[in-house]
């Protein structure tokens, strides 16, 4: 697979989408050039996740802006938090990747369309975008996708597959990063492509917000001793996520007051934890290394962490850990491709090493855990100050509103 060898050069491909100076974003988000849209998110699952977690922000942001939001889905964990963000949720079997659902999805999502008299349908994933592309030909819908990820497009099959995903009338890609492999993979005119960066929620992702109380109570949970450097990754416990580079980092760095906390699920991979588990063992770090599971208060975790890493080695879409720790004022390494190169600056928010190099890493967390008091504050005060300019969550609420806006003025004009 052919990635960009720096994707901030591949600005001139992609349109980044700028907030709209019309109205604040925080509030209405937007002002509508012909009329608030009925907007028809599809994604097929509403559990845990950034596609999830987007979905339900951009909910939220279409409601406060006087649009009518609706979200298709099977269900799960967040249908109730789209229900509060003010959206309509409607189940239907569209995660399913079977051909004869998928199929029969086209036309219930085109009975949606007309109930709902929707305007655009806005496709987050692949089974669902085949659906809805269906039912956007049948109603006549504007259809706009999401690019989240790579997608893995290593044949030819899986390259058709995933093809959907770029036939939009216009494609949002996360990062520059995926706006070149979308024009460098299947060769999508570079005027289609919009690009919104994820945001962070400065509101939960601000260290201000978070009291001692919050932190006190996730340690103790956690276990974590006092006066002891702590190193985090958080993400899902699966292989590509780096968790055994970073195991592996720090037993070569060689220092046994460092308590290092992977924070995620592993969704039912416990061969992988049993690995991560045993390598610790087979290391001497053991007593070093904690899997802490799933956290629902991040922004306390963050506050507990002295260097947040995102060891991945394969490329992050975006990369929303190394955003939202910068946002906490946390150093951050991360692995140098994908989103990260767009998320990090090197050698002042953070730094970056080479994916699946745990020499690499090992020099990098020596580097950030040295850092004498003054140098930490200079690093949070310029990762802060990134963040918020660059990757807040009103910002990427309101760029994606003026793509709905774009959509309606295609369709009916500027009036």
């Amino acid at each position: 697979m052919c990635y960009p060898p720096d994707p901030l050069s591949l600005t001139g491909l992609s349109r980044i989408v700028e907030p709209s100076a019309a109205a604040p974003a925080e509030k209405t988000g937007i002002a509508w050039t012909v009329r608030p849209p009925v907007v028809l998110q599809v994604l097929p699952a509403l559990e845990t996740g950034g596609v999830e977690r987007g979905t339900v922000e951009i909910a939220a942001a279409l409601s406060a802006a006087g649009a009518r939001p609706v979200v298709v889905s099977v269900g799960g964990l967040l249908v109730r938090d789209v229900e509060r963000a003010g959206a309509r949720h409607i189940t239907l079997p569209v995660d399913s990747k079977n051909p004869a659902t998928i199929y029969r999805n086209v036309t219930r999502l085109a009975q949606v369309i007309q109930e709902c008299g929707a305007d655009i349908i806005h496709a987050r994933s692949r089974a669902p975008a085949w659906s809805a592309l269906g039912a956007a030909r049948q109603t006549g819908c504007a259809f706009l996708t999401t690019f989240h990820g790579t997608y893995g497009a290593g044949n030819r099959v899986k390259r058709s597959y995933n093809s959907v995903m770029t036939r939009g009338e216009l494609i949002i890609a996360i990062s520059n990063f995926i706006a070149g492999h979308m024009y460098q993979v299947y060769a999508v005119d570079p005027a289609r492509i919009r690009v919104v960066p994820r945001g962070v929620d400065l509101e939960v992702f601000d260290p201000a917000h978070v009291s001692a109380e919050r932190v006190i109570q996730l340690s103790r949970a956690w276990r974590l001793p006092d006066d002891v450097p702590v190193v985090m990754l958080p993400g899902r416990l699966t292989r590509w996520k780096g968790q055994l580079v970073l195991i592996e980092a720090l037993a070569k760095l060689g220092r046994g007051d460092v308590r290092c906390v992977l924070v995620g699920s592993d969704q039912g991979r416990h061969a992988y934890r049993r690995e991560l588990e045993e390598t610790a063992r087979r290391l001497g770090v053991a007593a070093q290394v904690q899997i802490a599971g799933h956290c629902r208060d991040m922004a306390a975790a963050y506050m507990l962490s002295d260097v947040v890493v995102s060891a991945s080695t394969d490329p992050e879409a975006f990369g929303r850990v190394a955003a939202e720790a910068q946002a906490m004022g946390r150093p951050v390494i991360a692995t140098d491709h994908g989103g990260a190169r767009e998320t990090v600056l090197p050698d002042r928010t953070g730094w970056l090493v080479r994916p699946g190099d745990s020499d690499a890493l090992a020099a990098a967390l020596e580097t950030a855990l040295s850092l004498d008091e003054a140098a930490r504050g200079r690093i949070a005060g310029a990762a802060m100050q990134f963040i918020r300019e660059t990757f807040s969550l009103a910002r990427m609420r309101t760029a994606t509103l003026s793509v709905y806006d774009e959509l309606m003025v295609r369709r009916y004009g500027s009036g």
